[in-house]
C-alpha cells in the first residue's frame, strides 16, 4: 500500500478515536508513512515543517469502517436477483455467476471496492471464488481480507476440489499486496462434505489462513443440518449426493468436524441459540452480523444481545449488494441499534475496532491511536451533535451517504464527496 506523499493534520469539529473519550475540536497527525502520528485537541497536535493542513468543520473524524462480510465481485448483480426465498436466490446467484465472464468479476471487484470507500469502509473481509477482490484491492490500494471459497457437496470429489482451492490460494498469496490477506471460506453445510471441512481446515492450519464460514443462516440450513430435510436436502437427492450425517445445530455441526477454533470467523450465525453462544465463545470464534441480509431472506435478527452476553467475538458486514443492493454499513448499524439492547458508542465499536478484532488487525486499524494506519471516515456533523459521547455516537449511527465527506486508508484520500451535493 503506497503511504501519503507527505504529512497531514486534520481537524475538525470533532475527533471520536472509539477507544478512548471524544475530542471537541480534535485533529489527527498523519506521519509519510501513513501511519497515525498523533491524535488530540488540535492546539496540541504538532504541525512539523512540511505538513499540510485540513480543517474540516461541523465534521467528526472517525476510524474506517470495518466491513466484516461481503462479496464485492457480486457488484454487477445488484438488483438482479429478485426472490426473497433464499433457496431460489442462492440458486439464481449460482447460474448468474456461471454466466458472468471472468473480466466482468474484475469490473465488479473494483467497482465494489470504490463503493465501499464511498461508504466509509476503509476494510472489508470479502469471500469469493473468482479471486478479483484480491486483484482489485491490490490495484487500488486497498486492505481487506479475502477469503477465498471452496463448494464441493459430494465426498468423493474432496481431494480434487482441494488441489484445485490450494493451487488458487497460492496463486492468489503471490499476487496480493501487503495490505491484503488471503484465506480460505469452505462455503456453507449446503454446499461442503464433511470431507471437504476437515480438508480445507487442515490445510488452513498447515498455512497459517484465516477460515470464514456461512453458517447458522436460514431454517433451510438447520432443517438439513438437524433434520436431513428440506430443500437443500432434495436438491442433495436430485445430485445424487449422500445424504448429511446430521448434528444437534449447525455450529455444532462445525464443532464435530474441527472448524470451531480462534481463525474462525462464523457468517451470520442468526439460528444460534444459547448453548451455541457458549460453544462459540468457548472456541473463540468471531461472528459476522449482517442484518439487513438476513431480514431480507426470512432467516430472522442475529441475536446480537445473546451472543454480546456470552462473549463472542463480533462485527458488522452488509454481505453482498446483490442481496442488500448497497455496502451501507451505517443502515446495518441503525438495524442492530433498533432490534437490541446495545448502547450507540458499542454499536459504533461493532462496525470500528470490534470488526478489526474479529479479523485479528485490531493492532493495526479500527481506532484511531498513534502508530495504527490512517484509515478513517469524514463525516458531517451539526453542532449539537456535541453535547455528549453516547449523542456523538448516535448521530454517527444516523450519518447517510450524502453526509460522508471523505474516506482516507492509510493516509490517501480515497473518497472525497462532490461539494456540489
Amino acid at each position: 500500500m503506497a503511504p501519503g506523499t507527505e504529512p497531514l493534520k486534520i481537524t475538525a469539529s470533532a475527533v471520536y478515536p472509539v477507544s478512548g473519550p471524544a475530542i471537541v475540536n480534535g485533529a489527527v497527525l498523519i506521519g509519510e508513512d501513513g501511519r497515525i502520528a498523533a491524535v488530540g485537541p488540535a492546539a496540541e497536535v504538532p504541525q512539523p515543517e512540511g505538513t499540510a493542513t485540513i480543517n474540516i468543520p461541523d465534521a467528526a473524524l472517525i476510524p474506517g469502517l470495518v466491513n466484516v462480510h461481503t462479496h464485492l465481485e457480486l457488484t454487477t448483480l445488484r438488483g438482479q436477483i429478485e426472490e426473497d426465498d433464499f433457496f431460489e436466490w442462492i440458486r439464481h446467484v449460482r447460474v448468474a455467476k456461471q454466466e458472468l465472464p471472468s473480466r466482468d468479476f474484475q469490473q465488479a471487484a473494483e467497482q465494489g471496492v470504490r463503493d465501499a470507500w464511498r461508504w466509509g469502509v476503509t476494510t472489508v473481509a470479502d469471500t469469493g471464488d473468482s479471486g478479483a477482490v484480491v486483484d482489485a484491492l491490490t490495484e487500488l490500494g486497498g486492505r481487506g481480507v479475502v477469503y477465498h471459497e471452496v463448494f464441493g457437496p459430494h465426498p468423493a470429489d474432496a481431494d480434487a476440489t482441494l488441489a484445485r482451492l490450494e493451487h488458487a490460494v497460492r496463486e492468489l498469496i503471490d499476487r496480493a499486496a501487503d495490505s491484503v490477506r488471503v484465506g480460505v471460506s469452505p462455503h456453507a453445510p449446503y454446499s461442503v462434505s464433511r470431507l471437504l471441512y476437515r480438508k480445507t481446515v487442515e490445510f488452513a492450519d498447515a498455512n497459517d489462513l484465516p477460515v470464514a464460514v456461512h453458517i447458522a443462516e436460514s431454517h433451510a440450513e438447520v432443517a438439513l443440518v438437524t433434520r436431513g430435510e428440506g430443500p437443500f436436502a432434495d436438491a442433495w437427492a436430485q445430485r445424487d449426493i449422500p445424504p448429511i450425517e446430521t448434528a444437534r445445530s449447525p455450529i455444532s455441526f462445525l464443532d464435530e468436524l474441527g472448524v470451531l477454533g480462534s481463525g474462525l470467523l462464523a457468517i451470520h450465525a442468526v439460528q444460534t441459540g444459547p448453548e451455541d453462544a457458549e460453544l462459540l465463545a468457548e472456541r473463540e470464534c468471531a461472528v459476522a452480523l449482517c442484518p439487513e441480509s438476513n431480514l431480507r431472506h426470512g432467516h430472522g435478527f442475529p441475536p446480537v444481545e445473546l451472543l454480546s452476553d456470552a462473549g463472542v467475538s463480533m462485527g458488522i458486514g452488509t454481505d453482498s449488494v446483490a442481496s442488500v443492493g448497497s455496502l451501507d454499513l451505517f443502515r446495518e448499524m441503525r438495524h442492530v441499534r433498533g432490534r437490541s439492547g446495545l448502547d450507540a458508542e458499542k454499536i459504533v465499536r461493532l462496525a470500528t475496532l470490534d470488526g478489526a478484532r474479529t479479523l485479528h488487525m485490531a493492532g493495526e486499524i479500527g481506532s484511531l491511536e498513534p502508530g495504527k494506519w490512517a484509515d478513517l471516515c469524514v463525516v458531517w456533523m451539526p453542532p449539537d451533535a456535541l453535547a455528549s459521547q453516547q449523542h456523538l455516537a448516535k448521530r454517527i449511527i444516523e450519518t447517510t451517504g450524502d453526509h460522508i465527506l471523505r474516506t482516507y486508508v492509510a493516509g490517501r484520500c480515497v473518497h472525497e464527496a462532490d461539494p456540489r451535493h
